[in-house]
């Protein structure tokens, strides 16, 4: 079973549904005795990078989800969710991310519009079983106003250019986030989240 984290940011049921969709069990919560009984996590989000680090950290689930990922749990961040891997963000200074990936979160520079709100293709950096049947240069919808940069470009799995070029998902070891929105990207967005839960029933199976 797939967990997705429930805390106070949105767009937490749009993903448990778009997983529905796929016929794929999962369970929205935030109790970690019954986050321990699921084989991947999602952290999903919309809003605040200071409010979700701060509800997170109330709850618990910051050293929770370390813990999870020491231990090489699939886990899969959406939007903020990606952006909470990160160490910090321009949006909030002062608070700290999960430290998953070496970088910053940034503003769009000036002469572009905020939020990058719609579709967009996204380039691969290279392969990855998470985007199993995707064509390179699919289009996928973001909507999101701060942008991940990655210390380590070895960790950018896809591009997007939007004013600069950032990395629209990101990757390392167990760890995924994916600055779009699979759930409202149509089939496509469905095929990577169909392709997180196989990977995440792999695990399972060769763990038993």
């Amino acid at each position: 079973m797939i967990a997705v984290v429930d805390y106070s940011m949105g767009n937490v049921t749009s993903v448990q549904n778009a997983f529905e969709l796929l016929g794929i069990e999962t369970v929205l919560t935030h109790d970690r005795e019954l986050l321990d009984q699921c084989s991947g996590i999602v952290v999903p989000g919309v809003g605040a990078f200071g409010c979700a680090a701060l509800d997170l950290e109330q709850k618990g689930l910051v050293q929770y989800l370390k813990c999870r990922q020491s231990k090489k749990t699939y886990i899969l961040g959406i939007c903020l969710g990606l952006q909470l891997f990160f160490e910090e963000s321009e949006e909030d200074p002062g608070f700290e991310g999960m430290h998953f990936f070496p970088g910053k979160v940034l503003r769009f520079p000036a002469d572009v519009k905020v939020p990058h709100m719609g579709w967009n293709r996204i380039i691969f950096a290279r392969p990855d079983p998470i985007f199993a049947g995707v064509p390179d240069a699919s289009h996928f919808y973001f909507a999101h106003s701060y942008y991940a940069n990655p210390e380590n470009e070895e960790f950018a799995l896809a591009h997007c250019h939007y004013g600069p070029s950032f990395a629209a998902a990101v990757k390392r070891n167990t760890v995924y986030g994916l600055q779009f929105h699979p759930e409202k990207s149509g089939g496509v967005g469905l095929k990577i989240l169909r392709n997180f839960e196989r990977m995440v029933s792999d695990a399972a199976d060769s763990s038993r």
